[in-house]
């Protein structure tokens, strides 16, 4: 995978842009009438509060508390960065918020304390407990961190988990598992090096320890060497107890013949040597940031029998918090534990390794561009894996409960996890994938206006997020000034410029032209002025001659207009196989409406293509597709002669043979709500519909428009699928985002 290049600018823009900071608050109940508000404050909120002043337990049920973490900090150990203070920490804490929210559906709320003393940090968390139903710390320099985890669990009764020592503990764990169980060895026969004396080695030592591994066969390194028994230079309590009895006293001495080595120290600080004086089928965890203490290349250069993991998304095995504190909470919450002791820590820990051994799911496949199996460059799952959210917290959950520290018991483990299928965000999901998708295919965009600042903007998060190439039309100079008027000077030549004048292309791409245009009333002079000054149709020249592989156009012109151009290329008119899909993106739910591009008013024919088209555009986004042909009438009710071709596609995709689900035609209420759906018993979707066919294009575009103005929804599209190539098209309105979606889209080769 590519890795994703950002400047200054971009984080700062990405922060302040379209509102100062990364989460808000929300109302989750309505309140919009007067008796709305008597209900949510006074005088309807006294009655909850007498309700929980009588039991206090009852605050789960009555408030957000069962579903509320704080993200706490005082800013002394920010990232790689040091101490920056309470509030330059704050940045992190809302990114560690909307992880939490993001992954696991809990909710997060950011605190940044000012203080570096460990007594007035403790006092501060323990008087906010009643309001939390458990406390995330983070970035806590050590050795105050050891201290305030330590105190804050002996005093609070709600889980306190420091993610920096046992976030980064857990995962290695789970890796640590699967290496070994490859290498065919056992974790209490094993000899672990770890170098890096720090709140995450620690941490990862002592659950290694806690999960067999031998004290005596584990040595601890720090900058100084050895942590031996008998030192005394640079010690404390936490590096004391892992002392070794040992005469090895540096780093290179303590590997030679060692089975594992576990670094959360600096960059290069292990050799090739010191590789090669390992023991056979050796396991290389080098987790330092953003640099490995040896790379995989580094490392397989000099053995083939390493298995190597890093805390890079752009090597395999990425040892990564996010496949953890998330899910670790959720279950802790879910049970109302007081704490997340070892025994949680180890079922995640097995649970994340267990998942790893078993068959990949085809969202993850999707996502990767390829099959992922369990082997030695797949050792710990990947966070696209949807599986994940119902998996580990219930395996943490059913822990927590066998250990004694769950205030309320989950009596239906199998309903428990349903209700975690429940949560799942299909669209930060499917999103997610396509991001994934499209560094692993690292494809050639050309973006067709290259004199709009938005496509500029676009092309450049394209390229500098690691997606693969962009080129863009335009001229040098014009280009130049945009980017200079933008405040990208940073940018300029980044970006490929094309242009006909640039080409050596243009009589290919004119005869080519011709060929297809002469019997439409076009000449040679007509041709030349398409291929040559239509930016439009000269992107789409380039990747039909496979010069570039998909192209992004349309933020300048009317969609429509655009098309007519395309189609000089390509077929893409109306019977000619193409469909335009759009996504529509709402409150964790996606719904592709089509056509909502090329067929102005399709007939029964024409209908039964597109719901092909979108069923097939369904899978590329990893759905199972759903069909409804929706109308105004249901099942044939009231009669309308503008509903009979809605009637009657159906019956054509009967008579095709296809495989996927489809049913009408429906009232869009019938295609969407189980409830409403449940009163057709007959009907063949085995649930909501995900692909909408609509029975014209004003129809279509009318129903995306309203959901996007009066609801928020995000839309991605018109997706032109059919065509043959990658090509796509933006709406004149289009955002940045909007653009840049799109042409993930063709990255992917969707359609």
């Amino acid at each position: 995978m590519a890795k994703t290049k950002m400047t200054r600018e971009d984080a700062l823009s990405f922060h302040i842009s379209p509102t100062p900071g990364k989460w808000e608050i929300q109302a989750t109940v309505p309140m919009t009438t007067q008796r709305d508000l008597s209900l949510a404050y006074s005088p309807g909120v006294a009655i909850p509060c007498e309700e929980i002043a009588a039991n206090p337990a009852t605050a789960y049920d009555y408030t957000n508390k069962g579903n509320l973490v704080a993200v706490i900090s005082n800013g002394t150990a920010v990232l790689g960065l040091g101490n920056l203070g309470a509030l330059a920490s704050k940045p992190v804490m809302e990114g560690k918020s909307v992880l939490f929210k993001r992954f696991a559906d809990v909710n997060s709320i950011d605190l940044e304390l000012d203080t570096e003393d460990p007594d007035a940090f403790c006092d501060a968390v323990k008087l906010m407990g009643p309001t939390f139903g458990g406390i995330n710390l983070e970035d806590i320099k050590a050795p105050e961190c050891f201290i305030i985890e330590q105190r804050l669990k002996e005093e609070m009764d709600i889980p306190v988990f420091h993610d920096d020592q046992h976030g980064t503990a857990v995962i290695c764990a789970a890796g640590l598992l699967n290496a070994l169980h490859i290498s065919g060895k056992k974790i209490d026969e094993v000899k672990i090096v770890l170098n890096g004396a720090g709140a995450a080695g620690i941490a990862c030592l002592e659950l290694l320890k806690a999960m067999g591994a031998k004290h005596d066969n584990c040595i601890m390194c720090d900058t100084k060497g050895v942590i031996y028994q008998g030192r005394t230079e640079g010690m404390n309590q936490w590096k004391s107890a892992h002392a070794a009895n040992t005469d090895t006293r540096t780093l290179s001495e303590a590997m030679d013949g060692c089975d594992v080595f576990l670094g959360v120290s600096a960059k290069g600080a292990v050799t090739q040597d010191m590789v090669m004086s390992m023991a056979p089928n050796a396991v290389i965890f080098a987790m330092a940031n953003p640099d490995p203490e040896i790379t995989p290349e580094e490392a397989h250069a000099v053995r083939d029998d390493v298995i190597v993991a890093t805390g890079r998304s752009d090597y395999p095995n990425q040892v990564n918090n996010v496949l953890g504190f998330p899910y670790l909470f959720r279950g802790a919450l879910d049970i109302h534990a007081r704490a997340i002791n070892d025994e949680m820590k180890i079922a995640c820990a097995q649970a994340l390794a267990d998942l790893a051994r078993e068959d990949v799911p085809d969202e993850v496949a999707l996502a990767y561009g390829k099959k992922l199996s369990f082997g030695r460059d797949y050792i710990i799952p990947t966070p696209f894996d949807p599986r994940l959210i119902y998996r580990i917290p219930t395996a943490v959950a059913q822990a927590g409960m066998d250990t004694g520290v769950a205030r309320r018991p989950i009596v239906d483990m199998d309903g428990y996890e349903a209700s975690l299928k429940a949560r799942m965000d299909p669209t930060a999901n499917m999103l997610r994938n396509l991001n994934a998708r499209a560094r692993a295919n690292q494809s050639t965009v050309v973006f067709a206006e290259g004199d709009d600042p938005r496509v500029l903007r676009a092309a450049i998060t394209y390229q500098r997020s690691g997606f693969g190439t962009a080129l863009v039309v335009g001229r040098d100079d014009d280009v130049a000034d945009k980017l200079r008027s933008e405040g990208m000077s940073d940018a300029i030549g980044e970006l490929t410029i094309v242009n006909a004048a640039k080409t050596t292309e243009l009589d290919t791409y004119k005869d080519f032209l011709y060929e297809r245009l002469q019997r439409k009333g076009l000449d040679m002079q007509d041709v030349h002025r398409l291929a040559a000054r239509d930016r439009h149709v000269f992107a789409a020249l380039m990747v039909a001659h496979g010069h570039a592989d998909g192209m992004v156009t349309g933020a300048t012109r009317k969609s429509a207009h655009v098309l007519e151009l395309i189609n000089h290329v390509f077929d893409a008119g109306p019977h000619d196989g193409a469909v335009g899909v759009s996504a529509i993106l709402n409150k964790g739910k996606i719904v592709l409406m089509a056509d909502t591009l090329v067929h102005e008013w399709p007939d029964e024919n024409d209908l039964a293509d597109i719901a092909e088209r979108g069923a097939s555009v369904a899978r590329e986004l990893g759905l199972d597709p759903r069909v409804a042909f929706v109308s105004f009438s249901t099942f044939g009710y009231p009669v309308s002669e503008r509903a009979t071709k809605m009637h009657v596609a159906p019956t054509i995709l009967d008579q095709r043979g296809v495989d996927f689900e489809y049913e009408g035609e429906m009232n869009v209420d019938v295609a969407l709500n189980p409830k409403v759906m449940a009163q057709y018993p007959f009907q063949r979707l085995s649930g909501p519909a995900n692909v909408l066919v609509v029975p014209a294009r004003h129809s279509a575009s009318i129903s995306v428009k309203l959901m996007q103005e009066m609801a928020g929804a995000t839309v991605i599209g018109p997706i032109l699928s059919g065509v043959g190539k990658p090509v796509q098209i933006c709406s004149a309105t289009s955002t940045v985002n909007d653009i840049l979606n799109m042409a993930v889209i063709a990255a992917c080769r969707i359609g």
